[in-house]
């Protein structure tokens, strides 16, 4: 089994110090009690975070430790929509400039959320373009520092505050967290926040490269022509190194979830508790309604995001 690198970059006291950084610009979001086959789970609503993801803890997290010079150049971050509008909104309290580069098939709410923080958008073909080249290539040209959305040390750190919530809201760490997967940085930090947890990624069928990266040791790309999915938020054609070895050493375990699970998720968070909730962000409620996870006392699954489109949501409820 090949290795990965040593993740010593981030710790549990990184997660602890980022918590105190961003104190005060981010929600302290609701961990709500719910009931699935009879079992009492519980739902860690990021959904509820300002700009409607969690992406905000990791995007303040990073920004915070840009030098003046760093500030003055701007930053430069690639995302189909809920770590763009982290960005945008961090960069707009701090004044800095942010260009933001985003799928041109990016749900058209999370577009014009990014786009009234002021940040500006570079569109770019998903399937035959790179996104990380884009923000590569205008980086060099203005000196803009680059903001990635899972592979950076200090976002990881920022995104696993969620964690630390979750274990102060329940007064005990949970004995399992199950979280929506894309590039693994909400599960990562997650997972050094609650080192007593088990923890569960979920991903979207056909785009489960953190599983078949978990299994094989190595990173392993999503394949050619993925199959089409809702979770924008989660739709990753590659994880990092540094996600995958933090959630290797954990023994982390991964699910995957179809369309039709999700739309039952984010039915069931829409009829039982009032939460809007956007595909990516239903896949772990939707792994413990399929059954894709057997739901268990103790369980927290993670609410990711709300920003879906407002029609897409009335055909999924019937409202």
């Amino acid at each position: 089994m090949a290795s990965v690198i040593n993740h010593l970059s981030v710790t549990r006291d990184d997660i602890l110090a980022a918590a105190e950084r961003i104190s005060g610009l981010v929600e302290r979001t609701p961990l709500i009690e719910s009931e699935i086959k009879g079992v009492r789970v519980w739902l860690k609503c990021e959904c509820r975070q300002t700009g409607g993801a969690f992406k905000l803890r990791g995007a303040t997290n990073r920004l915070l430790q840009l030098s003046e010079e760093e500030r003055e150049r701007g930053v430069v971050a690639f995302s189909s929509g809920n770590h763009a509008r982290g960005v945008a909104i961090a960069a707009k309290r701090l004044g800095i400039r942010a260009v933001i580069v985003m799928p041109s098939n990016a749900p058209q709410v999370k577009v014009d959320g990014t786009a009234a923080e002021g940040a500006e958008i570079v569109f770019y073909d998903r399937l035959t373009e790179s996104r990380e080249e884009i923000a590569a290539r205008i980086a060099g040209e203005n000196g803009a520092a680059v903001v990635p959305s899972f592979d950076d040390p200090a976002i990881v750190a920022g995104q696993g505050t969620s964690g630390l919530e979750i274990a102060e809201q329940l007064e005990r760490a949970p004995e399992r967290i199950v979280i929506p997967c894309g590039g693994g940085g909400l599960a990562s930090g997650i997972a050094l926040a609650v080192p007593e947890a088990e923890i569960v990624v979920v991903e979207p069928e056909g785009w489960d490269d953190m599983a078949r990266s978990l299994e094989a040791g190595e990173i392993q790309p999503v394949g050619a022509s993925p199959p089409p999915t809702l979770c924008d938020a989660i739709q990753t054609l590659r994880v990092c190194e540094l996600t995958l070895g933090i959630l290797r050493d954990r023994s982390a375990r991964a699910a995957a979830v179809s369309d039709a699970d999700v739309e039952t998720a984010i039915r069931f968070a829409w009829e039982k508790h009032q939460l809007v909730v956007e595909p990516g962000g239903a896949a772990a409620l939707a792994a413990l309604l399929a059954g894709k996870v057997e739901p268990r006392e103790g369980t927290v699954a993670v609410v990711s995001g709300g920003n879906i489109d407002p029609a897409l949501h009335a055909r999924i409820v019937g409202a």
